[in-house]
């Protein structure tokens, strides 16, 4: 079943139980209000023929209230205590008699209800007390015939079934187009992720409301544009890896086909020997790279910390990379404050540091300086390593933590890298909880700051 059909069911059966409830609630009371108007409006007139028999009870008076109630729609019977009739407005029958021979308990002066049941009996009936000017005391009983009572019901129900109708027609009305509206976006979401399943990214949804189904909508967007960039992502992961693979390889087959030659001399077969070997280390590291990225990826290596003196662990990273950096006659320097320490794995961090300081050594020209400083702000420990290098063009500088993304084009082999050293970094840093941003300037430098919290 449809979910339209669903929810206009749902929709249809609440809806018809509310208005049913409220429908028989209302026709229930408008009923008992009426019969009690009704009752009230005969107490009332006999009260009114009690008054003025209490002033004047001889028999023109009489006669003037029979005649009275004869020409309206209700009736009235006058008798004495005793029960002798005094008065009538109209020939009266036996379910008048009936009335009007039931004893009678105390009477109080607003009068008396005597009868109430319209649905059964042929007439609702109150009687007043009165007591004339000669001390003589007596009834006033009013009649009035339930047919009257019946008959406004009846025409009181033929409304309430033509409202009923009409609330149905327009609610059925109104729950169709409710329902369609509501599951139209429902449908295009199913439509979307479908497509998404089938591989399909390039689905448009576009957001009509800020609420549930805005942002189910807009999530769902979101996922597809995700998807799209991890499918492209993928891709050109997949064409530079393969192109990183097919250049080594290439050389290698070439130049071993060139050193199976046998009029080949030693010394050019160990050169070529040199170039294979070259090769074979440079696929040797991309694999320990692609090895590395996954490991971070699926969560299996694992972050041992321990206090870590970081002036004492900043020295010894020093004395690794200084003969490099002196060999290519660029200054190193650290500072560093002697009273911090922070929890750290040795060996990953130091990962992450020998991959900045490569990357200044790199592209960093001779007598220029490279600065790490380590500072403690406000109970954060960052970590600043500055070149003097060529820099990082501005449209380059957000995607440069994205695995095998060079900000050089060519993909030059004296540069070396395979654009997965910063993706690396950038996961480890996180792994210590840290973060690591980038600030550079082509032709001036750049800034790479870790923010790490003292824990």
């Amino acid at each position: 079943m449809k979910i339209s059909i669903k929810l206009g069911l749902w929709f249809f059966v609440c809806i018809l139980i509310i208005e049913t409830s409220s429908m028989m609630y209302l026709h229930r009371n408008i009923v008992h209000s009426r019969v009690h108007q009704e009752l009230e409006s005969l107490k009332a007139r006999g009260n009114s023929h009690r008054d003025v028999l209490e002033i004047s009870s001889d028999p023109s008076t009489l006669h003037h209230i029979g005649l009275m109630e004869s020409q309206t729609d209700t009736e009235v019977v006058i008798t004495k205590t005793n029960g002798e009739m005094i008065e009538t407005s109209r020939n009266i029958d036996e379910s008048i008699k009936e009335i009007i021979n039931r004893p009678l308990r105390s009477i109080p002066n607003e009068g008396l209800i005597l009868e109430s049941d319209w649905k059964k009996e042929k007439y609702i009936s109150t009687v007043s007390l009165f007591k004339d000017e000669n001390g003589n005391s007596g009834y006033v009983y009013m009649f009035k015939s339930t047919d009257q009572v019946k008959n406004f019901i009846s025409q009181l129900n033929k409304h309430f079934l033509l409202a009923s109708l009409l609330i149905l027609f327009f609610m059925i009305v109104t729950i169709f187009f409710l329902s369609k509206a509501l599951t139209k976006p429902l449908i295009k979401m199913k439509e979307a992720t479908k497509n998404l399943s089938n591989g399909d990214f390039s689905v448009s949804l576009p957001v009509k409301s800020n609420d549930e189904l805005g942002e189910l909508s807009n999530s769902i967007q979101t996922l597809a544009s995700d998807l799209k960039y991890m499918k492209q992502e993928r891709d050109d992961f997949l064409a530079s890896i393969s192109h990183e693979l097919r250049t080594p390889l290439t050389y290698i087959k070439g130049y071993s086909d060139i050193g199976r030659k046998p009029t080949l001399n030693e010394k050019e077969r160990i050169h070529y020997l040199d170039i294979i070997h070259e090769e074979s280390e440079r696929i040797n590291l991309l694999l320990q790279e692609l090895f590395e990225l996954a490991t971070l990826d699926q969560n299996t290596f694992s972050v041992v910390k321990e206090r870590v003196h970081l002036c004492s662990f900043f020295k010894s990273i020093y004395e690794k990379v200084s003969p490099a950096f002196k060999e290519k006659e660029i200054q190193l320097n650290v500072e560093c404050d002697e009273q911090l320490f922070l929890p750290l794995d040795i060996t990953r961090f130091g990962q992450v540091l020998l991959n900045l300081l490569d990357n200044a050594l790199k592209y960093s020209k001779e007598k220029t300086i490279t600065q790490i400083n380590v500072n403690k702000i406000e109970g954060n420990i960052y970590i600043d390593i500055t070149d003097q290098g060529m820099g990082i063009p501005k449209d380059d500088i957000p995607y440069i933590f994205e695995r095998l993304y060079r900000v050089e084009k060519s993909r030059s082999r004296t540069t070396g890298g395979f654009g997965m050293g910063l993706a690396i970094v950038k996961q480890l840093v996180e792994a210590h909880g840290g973060q690591i941003t980038v600030k550079s300037k082509v032709g001036e430098g750049t800034v790479f700051t870790i923010v790490l919290r003292e824990e």
